[in-house]
Protein backbone atom coordinates (compact mmCIF):
# COMPACT_ATOMS: atom_id res chain seq x y z
CA UNK A 1 0.00 0.00 0.00
CA UNK A 2 1.20 3.84 -1.10
CA UNK A 3 0.70 5.81 1.52
CA UNK A 4 1.20 9.61 2.55
CA UNK A 5 2.49 11.13 5.48
CA UNK A 6 1.60 14.53 6.51
CA UNK A 7 3.84 15.94 9.81
CA UNK A 8 5.58 19.23 11.04
CA UNK A 9 9.49 18.35 10.31
CA UNK A 10 11.23 21.20 11.46
CA UNK A 11 14.34 19.21 11.82
CA UNK A 12 15.27 17.29 15.64
CA UNK A 13 11.75 18.47 16.80
CA UNK A 14 9.68 16.08 18.42
CA UNK A 15 6.94 15.60 15.70
CA UNK A 16 9.80 15.10 13.08
CA UNK A 17 11.26 11.91 15.34
CA UNK A 18 7.94 10.73 16.31
CA UNK A 19 6.91 11.10 12.19
CA UNK A 20 9.91 9.17 11.47
CA UNK A 21 9.32 6.27 14.00
CA UNK A 22 5.62 6.04 12.84
CA UNK A 23 7.03 5.81 9.23
CA UNK A 24 9.66 3.24 10.01
CA UNK A 25 6.38 1.13 12.19
CA UNK A 26 4.58 1.54 8.51
CA UNK A 27 6.91 0.25 6.25
CA UNK A 28 8.08 -2.49 8.50
CA UNK A 29 4.96 -4.23 7.65
CA UNK A 30 5.69 -3.62 3.72
CA UNK A 31 4.11 -0.77 2.67
CA UNK A 32 5.54 2.56 1.32
CA UNK A 33 5.34 5.88 3.16
CA UNK A 34 6.54 9.34 1.74
CA UNK A 35 6.76 11.23 4.67
CA UNK A 36 6.07 15.00 3.65
CA UNK A 37 6.25 18.73 5.81
CA UNK A 38 2.65 19.85 6.38
CA UNK A 39 4.46 23.51 6.22
CA UNK A 40 4.70 22.73 2.51
CA UNK A 41 1.44 22.79 1.21
CA UNK A 42 -1.20 25.99 0.85
CA UNK A 43 -4.46 24.03 0.56
CA UNK A 44 -5.79 20.80 0.43
CA UNK A 45 -6.74 21.11 -3.24
CA UNK A 46 -2.52 20.93 -3.39
CA UNK A 47 -2.68 17.02 -1.70
CA UNK A 48 -5.27 16.07 -3.27
CA UNK A 49 -3.41 16.53 -6.61
CA UNK A 50 -0.52 15.15 -5.27
CA UNK A 51 -2.10 11.99 -3.98
CA UNK A 52 -3.55 11.45 -7.35
CA UNK A 53 -0.55 11.69 -9.21
CA UNK A 54 0.80 8.49 -10.92
CA UNK A 55 1.23 5.99 -9.26
CA UNK A 56 -1.53 7.45 -6.83
CA UNK A 57 -1.59 7.22 -3.38
CA UNK A 58 -3.84 4.60 -1.78
CA UNK A 59 -4.11 6.12 1.39
CA UNK A 60 -3.03 8.89 4.07
CA UNK A 61 -2.07 9.89 7.80
CA UNK A 62 -1.37 13.00 9.71
CA UNK A 63 -0.13 13.83 12.85
CA UNK A 64 -1.92 16.85 14.34
CA UNK A 65 -5.52 17.33 13.20
CA UNK A 66 -5.80 20.90 12.16
CA UNK A 67 -1.93 21.43 10.80
CA UNK A 68 -2.05 18.10 9.05
CA UNK A 69 -5.51 16.65 8.86
CA UNK A 70 -7.37 19.87 7.33
CA UNK A 71 -4.74 19.33 4.27
CA UNK A 72 -6.87 15.89 4.03
CA UNK A 73 -10.18 17.01 3.71
CA UNK A 74 -10.34 17.06 -0.42
CA UNK A 75 -8.70 13.65 -0.99
CA UNK A 76 -10.87 10.84 -1.60
CA UNK A 77 -8.36 8.25 -0.16
CA UNK A 78 -9.00 6.83 3.21
CA UNK A 79 -6.89 8.21 6.25
CA UNK A 80 -5.94 8.42 9.53
CA UNK A 81 -4.49 10.93 12.21
CA UNK A 82 -2.75 11.29 15.38
CA UNK A 83 -3.61 14.13 17.92
CA UNK A 84 -0.65 16.33 18.25
CA UNK A 85 -0.88 18.34 21.92
CA UNK A 86 -1.63 21.81 19.88
CA UNK A 87 -5.12 20.22 19.12
CA UNK A 88 -6.60 19.62 22.28
CA UNK A 89 -4.60 22.34 24.42
CA UNK A 90 -4.32 25.11 21.73
CA UNK A 91 -6.37 24.56 18.65
CA UNK A 92 -9.76 23.65 20.35
CA UNK A 93 -9.74 27.49 21.54
CA UNK A 94 -10.84 28.47 18.23
CA UNK A 95 -13.91 28.24 16.70
CA UNK A 96 -12.55 28.14 13.01
CA UNK A 97 -10.25 25.61 13.87
CA UNK A 98 -11.84 23.28 16.04
CA UNK A 99 -14.79 23.26 13.17
CA UNK A 100 -12.23 21.82 11.00
CA UNK A 101 -11.10 19.31 13.07
CA UNK A 102 -14.34 18.13 13.81
CA UNK A 103 -14.60 18.13 9.99
CA UNK A 104 -11.08 15.86 9.67
CA UNK A 105 -12.08 13.70 12.51
CA UNK A 106 -15.30 12.46 11.05
CA UNK A 107 -14.04 11.74 7.73
CA UNK A 108 -11.08 10.14 9.11
CA UNK A 109 -11.49 5.91 9.37
CA UNK A 110 -8.90 6.40 12.47
CA UNK A 111 -7.53 8.63 14.77
CA UNK A 112 -4.80 8.17 17.70
CA UNK A 113 -4.51 10.04 21.09
CA UNK A 114 -1.27 9.52 22.97
CA UNK A 115 -3.15 9.19 26.49
CA UNK A 116 -6.54 8.33 27.84
CA UNK A 117 -6.64 12.32 29.03
CA UNK A 118 -5.80 13.32 25.71
CA UNK A 119 -9.01 11.10 23.83
CA UNK A 120 -10.96 12.36 27.00
CA UNK A 121 -10.25 16.23 26.46
CA UNK A 122 -11.39 15.21 22.42
CA UNK A 123 -14.43 13.99 23.18
CA UNK A 124 -15.56 16.55 25.44
CA UNK A 125 -14.09 19.70 22.57
CA UNK A 126 -14.79 17.82 19.30
CA UNK A 127 -18.15 15.67 18.26
CA UNK A 128 -18.10 12.07 19.70
CA UNK A 129 -16.04 10.23 17.71
CA UNK A 130 -15.28 7.74 20.61
CA UNK A 131 -14.80 4.34 18.97
CA UNK A 132 -12.65 6.34 16.56
CA UNK A 133 -10.12 7.31 18.80
CA UNK A 134 -7.62 4.67 19.87
CA UNK A 135 -5.00 5.16 22.78
CA UNK A 136 -1.54 4.17 21.95
CA UNK A 137 1.60 5.88 23.72
CA UNK A 138 4.71 7.01 21.86
CA UNK A 139 7.07 4.44 21.82
CA UNK A 140 10.25 5.28 23.31
CA UNK A 141 13.78 3.65 22.12
CA UNK A 142 17.50 5.74 23.26
CA UNK A 143 20.68 5.94 22.00
CA UNK A 144 23.30 7.38 23.29
CA UNK A 145 26.72 8.25 21.40
CA UNK A 146 29.59 6.24 22.50
CA UNK A 147 32.21 8.57 21.77
CA UNK A 148 30.58 11.60 23.87
CA UNK A 149 32.95 14.30 25.45
CA UNK A 150 31.21 15.66 28.19
CA UNK A 151 33.73 18.81 29.44
CA UNK A 152 33.96 19.33 25.17
CA UNK A 153 30.16 19.48 25.08
CA UNK A 154 29.98 21.92 28.03
CA UNK A 155 32.53 23.77 26.49
CA UNK A 156 31.05 24.28 23.19
CA UNK A 157 27.98 25.35 25.04
CA UNK A 158 29.69 28.29 27.06
CA UNK A 159 30.33 26.64 29.85
CA UNK A 160 33.59 27.91 31.45
CA UNK A 161 36.03 26.94 34.13
CA UNK A 162 38.05 24.32 35.69
CA UNK A 163 35.87 22.96 37.81
CA UNK A 164 33.30 21.74 35.34
CA UNK A 165 33.13 17.61 36.14
CA UNK A 166 32.09 19.20 39.41
CA UNK A 167 28.69 21.05 37.54
CA UNK A 168 25.27 20.25 38.13
CA UNK A 169 23.54 20.79 35.03
CA UNK A 170 20.00 21.16 34.73
CA UNK A 171 19.36 20.68 30.70
CA UNK A 172 16.01 22.01 29.03
CA UNK A 173 15.46 20.48 25.91
CA UNK A 174 13.00 21.70 23.45
CA UNK A 175 12.20 23.51 20.15
CA UNK A 176 13.15 27.38 21.04
CA UNK A 177 9.04 28.49 20.03
CA UNK A 178 6.86 30.27 22.91
CA UNK A 179 4.72 27.17 23.66
CA UNK A 180 7.73 25.98 25.25
CA UNK A 181 8.67 28.87 27.57
CA UNK A 182 12.41 28.26 28.08
CA UNK A 183 12.24 32.06 29.50
CA UNK A 184 10.19 30.85 32.39
CA UNK A 185 12.35 29.76 34.83
CA UNK A 186 15.65 32.22 33.54
CA UNK A 187 15.48 34.70 36.44
CA UNK A 188 14.90 31.92 39.75
CA UNK A 189 17.73 29.86 38.12
CA UNK A 190 20.26 32.77 37.57
CA UNK A 191 19.62 33.66 41.75
CA UNK A 192 20.10 30.26 42.77
CA UNK A 193 23.31 29.91 40.58
CA UNK A 194 24.39 33.34 42.60
CA UNK A 195 24.11 31.26 45.72
CA UNK A 196 25.49 28.00 44.37
CA UNK A 197 27.87 28.95 41.31
CA UNK A 198 27.85 24.78 40.48
CA UNK A 199 24.30 25.10 39.52
CA UNK A 200 23.79 25.95 35.56
CA UNK A 201 21.18 25.19 33.20
CA UNK A 202 21.83 24.50 29.46
CA UNK A 203 19.39 25.15 26.81
CA UNK A 204 19.66 23.23 23.75
CA UNK A 205 17.05 22.28 20.96
CA UNK A 206 16.27 23.66 16.88
CA UNK A 207 15.78 27.18 16.05
CA UNK A 208 11.93 26.72 15.29
CA UNK A 209 10.53 30.35 15.51
CA UNK A 210 13.75 33.22 14.42
CA UNK A 211 12.36 36.07 16.37
CA UNK A 212 11.88 34.10 19.43
CA UNK A 213 15.10 32.86 19.44
CA UNK A 214 16.47 36.46 19.37
CA UNK A 215 15.00 37.08 22.28
CA UNK A 216 16.25 33.81 24.10
CA UNK A 217 19.94 34.05 22.79
CA UNK A 218 19.56 38.06 24.49
CA UNK A 219 18.39 36.80 27.78
CA UNK A 220 19.85 33.99 28.35
CA UNK A 221 23.30 36.33 27.59
CA UNK A 222 22.83 38.27 30.30
CA UNK A 223 21.40 35.44 32.83
CA UNK A 224 24.35 34.04 35.50
CA UNK A 225 24.84 29.86 35.06
CA UNK A 226 22.00 29.84 31.96
CA UNK A 227 23.84 28.97 28.34
CA UNK A 228 21.90 28.66 25.00
CA UNK A 229 23.81 25.16 22.92
CA UNK A 230 23.51 24.27 19.51
CA UNK A 231 21.06 21.75 18.83
CA UNK A 232 23.15 18.09 18.72
CA UNK A 233 22.62 14.64 16.88
CA UNK A 234 20.06 12.25 19.25
CA UNK A 235 22.92 10.02 19.82
CA UNK A 236 24.82 13.48 21.31
CA UNK A 237 21.68 14.33 23.14
CA UNK A 238 20.95 11.76 24.64
CA UNK A 239 24.49 11.46 25.74
CA UNK A 240 24.49 14.75 27.44
CA UNK A 241 21.31 14.00 29.19
CA UNK A 242 23.34 10.91 30.90
CA UNK A 243 25.38 13.47 32.69
CA UNK A 244 23.21 15.46 33.66
CA UNK A 245 21.45 16.54 37.17
CA UNK A 246 17.99 16.44 35.54
CA UNK A 247 16.07 16.98 32.40
CA UNK A 248 14.25 19.65 32.57
CA UNK A 249 10.55 20.94 30.85
CA UNK A 250 8.69 24.08 31.06
CA UNK A 251 6.34 23.67 28.81
CA UNK A 252 2.94 25.98 28.62
CA UNK A 253 1.19 22.76 26.65
CA UNK A 254 2.33 19.21 25.72
CA UNK A 255 1.19 16.26 24.40
CA UNK A 256 3.90 13.47 24.97
CA UNK A 257 6.93 14.97 25.44
CA UNK A 258 9.18 12.88 24.07
CA UNK A 259 12.72 14.25 26.46
CA UNK A 260 10.91 13.50 29.28
CA UNK A 261 10.10 9.93 28.48
CA UNK A 262 13.57 9.13 26.81
CA UNK A 263 15.25 10.93 29.75
CA UNK A 264 13.35 8.32 32.23
CA UNK A 265 14.30 5.60 29.61
CA UNK A 266 18.06 6.66 30.08
CA UNK A 267 17.34 7.14 33.52
CA UNK A 268 17.82 10.64 34.63
CA UNK A 269 15.72 12.58 36.73
CA UNK A 270 13.06 14.55 35.79
CA UNK A 271 11.59 18.08 36.63
CA UNK A 272 8.92 18.93 34.93
CA UNK A 273 6.01 22.02 34.74
CA UNK A 274 2.75 21.06 36.14
CA UNK A 275 0.81 20.98 33.25
CA UNK A 276 -1.63 18.19 32.05
CA UNK A 277 0.58 16.81 28.56
CA UNK A 278 3.51 16.60 31.86
CA UNK A 279 0.91 14.75 34.39
CA UNK A 280 0.00 11.98 32.14
CA UNK A 281 3.64 10.64 32.18
CA UNK A 282 5.49 12.02 35.47
CA UNK A 283 3.73 11.47 38.93
CA UNK A 284 5.46 13.46 41.66
CA UNK A 285 8.27 11.94 43.98
CA UNK A 286 7.34 8.84 41.78
CA UNK A 287 8.56 9.35 38.44
CA UNK A 288 9.70 12.56 38.32
CA UNK A 289 9.20 15.71 40.11
CA UNK A 290 6.64 18.39 38.93
CA UNK A 291 6.33 22.39 39.95
CA UNK A 292 3.97 25.05 39.06
CA UNK A 293 6.34 28.19 39.51
CA UNK A 294 9.86 28.96 39.05
CA UNK A 295 10.85 29.31 42.99
CA UNK A 296 9.07 25.93 43.33
CA UNK A 297 11.49 24.43 40.43
CA UNK A 298 14.45 25.54 42.31
CA UNK A 299 12.88 24.22 45.43
CA UNK A 300 12.37 20.75 44.32
CA UNK A 301 15.84 20.35 42.53
CA UNK A 302 17.82 21.76 45.66
CA UNK A 303 16.03 18.62 47.38
CA UNK A 304 17.21 16.15 44.05
CA UNK A 305 20.80 17.32 44.72
CA UNK A 306 20.78 16.34 48.51
CA UNK A 307 18.22 13.66 48.77
CA UNK A 308 19.64 10.69 47.19
CA UNK A 309 16.87 8.39 48.36
CA UNK A 310 14.74 10.41 45.94
CA UNK A 311 16.82 10.84 43.08
CA UNK A 312 16.63 6.80 43.08
CA UNK A 313 13.34 6.19 43.51
CA UNK A 314 12.57 8.45 40.58
CA UNK A 315 15.05 6.97 38.47
CA UNK A 316 14.24 3.52 38.91
CA UNK A 317 10.42 3.98 38.94
CA UNK A 318 10.69 6.17 36.01
CA UNK A 319 12.68 3.32 34.05
CA UNK A 320 9.92 0.98 35.01
CA UNK A 321 7.18 3.11 33.83
CA UNK A 322 8.83 3.85 30.09
CA UNK A 323 9.68 -0.62 29.60
CA UNK A 324 5.91 -0.99 31.01
CA UNK A 325 3.92 1.79 29.01
CA UNK A 326 6.32 2.94 26.16
CA UNK A 327 7.13 -0.14 24.13
CA UNK A 328 7.83 0.15 20.80
CA UNK A 329 6.95 -3.23 19.92
CA UNK A 330 3.79 -2.29 21.26
CA UNK A 331 3.89 0.83 19.02
CA UNK A 332 4.47 -0.49 15.86
CA UNK A 333 1.62 -3.30 15.88
CA UNK A 334 -0.94 -0.55 16.64
CA UNK A 335 -0.17 1.09 13.74
CA UNK A 336 0.59 -1.28 11.15
CA UNK A 337 -2.87 -2.56 12.64
CA UNK A 338 -4.43 0.75 12.24
CA UNK A 339 -2.94 1.24 8.71
CA UNK A 340 -4.64 -2.18 7.85
CA UNK A 341 -7.76 -0.27 8.22
CA UNK A 342 -7.24 1.75 5.39
CA UNK A 343 -7.34 -0.87 2.68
Amino acid sequence: MKLLFLACLSPKTGNCTTAERIRAHIESAGHTCELRDAADFKSSAEVASLIEQKPPFEGAIAIHLFKGGRLLLDTQVPFGVVFGGTDINEDVKVEQKRAVMEQVLLKARFAVAFTDKLKAEAEVFLLSQSSKIHVQPQGIKTEAAQSFCWSEFLRRSGVSGEDVEDLHVFLLVCGLRRVKDPLYLLEAFSEWHTENPLVVLIIIGPKIDPVFTEEVEAISKRSAGVYLAQERSQEELHAAMRRSAALVNSSVSEGMSAAILEAMDLEVPVVARDIPGNTAVVQHEVTGLLYSSPQEFVRVSQRLLVDGELRERVVANGKRYVEEHHSLDHEREAYQRLVDTLH
